[in-house]
């Protein structure tokens, strides 16, 4: 009785168990909710018709949500019944791959059946694979873009090269930076020549980098650390150069004129992406993965390529590409080329223990600069 209490005592006091994956109630329920960001941006109704094409092939009734308009509010909504396992009420989510590799270390995320994904084998090697995910049993890849520097083409007719050229005295007061502290700090830390997605670095070159943004905050040099929020700045003037995400750019540049132009800097630009996951409690797993495997389809990974400014995950050839017009299709910020995925740089996946150090140091630096 003794060894027994102590037993259950030692097993009480370790990691908590993972809770187990809903059944999947897919062959009896054709609904699908997808919880995700702006990605069908202009991509439904008459002109591009695929959620609508799909729900037709399928008879499937798909509900395709914004409600992932940030990481960390979405998992604070859902986090209590994700531990608990019950469901969420999405079938699938889509998550930045931080958030995502969080989720699968906690155990909140379902296996994915690869052999139901025919189309998988559609993807780019580079996306086929994960540091949180090898072999991509958790997550899938959803979309992707760019993060480089951008800069008002009237006011800086000479155009920046470099994020050290963000620190030019002349842009006092004038440069926008994003929040996403791996696209801002990546960005810092590539131009101190450090390989983000290696893991020969650690405390210090992260440190280094935040006291490099520290010290452009407080001497007035950034205007702003902001969200998504940071185009209104360049739209309005507030700025004229920024950290920015190449998809962002094209974005307003279709809003207000052709006003701001986009480069990866010379010492690399950040690699980002978004990546669905399916939740524990999620009882329409076989559902979602018919949905993402249409997605993976060529002719239809083209059209919302085209149609969002995103780069997908899709290895897109020249029969699927021809069939857009070109100066989308020659667009090395929607369709990259191999040289181009090479000049940048994924941030790597950061230990739980990193995760909390990093993130309290870079909220240091943004309570400063409210």
């Amino acid at each position: 009785m003794g060894a027994s209490a102590l037993l259950l005592a030692a097993c009480s006091t370790g990691a908590p168990q993972a809770p187990e994956a809903a059944t999947d109630k897919s062959d009896s329920q054709k609904t699908l909710r997808f919880d995700s960001r702006d990605t069908y941006r202009n991509t439904t109704g008459e002109d591009f018709p695929l959620l609508e094409q799909f729900s037709a092939s399928t008879g499937m009734a798909v509900t395709y949500t914004n409600a992932v308009s940030d990481d960390n509010v979405y998992y604070g909504k859902v986090k209590n019944q994700l531990k608990m396992g019950q469901d969420i009420g999405a079938d699938a989510s889509v998550l930045s791959e931080w958030m995502a590799a969080r989720w699968i270390r906690l155990g909140y995320v379902q296996q994915i059946e690869h052999d139901k994904l025919t189309n998988f084998a559609n993807l780019r090697l580079i996306f086929q694979n994960a540091q949180f995910d090898p072999g991509r049993r958790f997550s899938l890849p959803w979309r992707s873009g760019f993060t480089g520097i951008a800069w008002n083409k009237a006011a800086l007719p000479g155009g920046l090269a470099t994020v050290s050229d963000l620190w030019d005295p002349a842009l006092r007061g004038k440069v926008g930076v994003m929040s996403a502290m791996r696209d801002t700090l990546g960005l810092i830390m590539l131009n101190a020549g450090v390989d983000i997605s290696s893991s020969s670095w650690g405390d210090a070159e992260f440190t280094t980098a935040v006291n490099t943004l520290r010290d452009q905050v407080s001497s007035g040099q950034i205007h702003a650390i902001k969200g998504n929020k940071y185009k209104e700045d360049l739209k309005s003037g507030a700025t004229v150069a920024a950290i920015a995400r190449a998809g962002d750019i094209m974005q307003i540049n279709q809003e207000a004129g052709d006003q701001w132009a986009f480069a990866l800097p010379t010492a690399g630009g950040v690699l980002w992406s978004d990546v669905a996951v399916i939740p524990i409690g999620s009882t329409h797993r076989s559902n979602a993965e018919a949905f993402i495997n249409y997605y993976y389809d060529r002719q239809n990974a083209v059209r919302v390529a085209a149609a969002t400014s995103f780069i997908s995950p899709v290895d897109l050839r020249q029969p699927e590409i021809g069939t857009i017009p070109q100066e989308l299709s020659r667009n090395e910020m929607i369709f990259p080329s191999e040289a181009t995925f090479t000049s940048t740089k994924t941030f790597r996946t950061l230990s739980q223990g990193e995760e909390q150090r990093y993130g309290a140091q870079y909220q240091s630096v943004l309570l400063g600069a409210s």
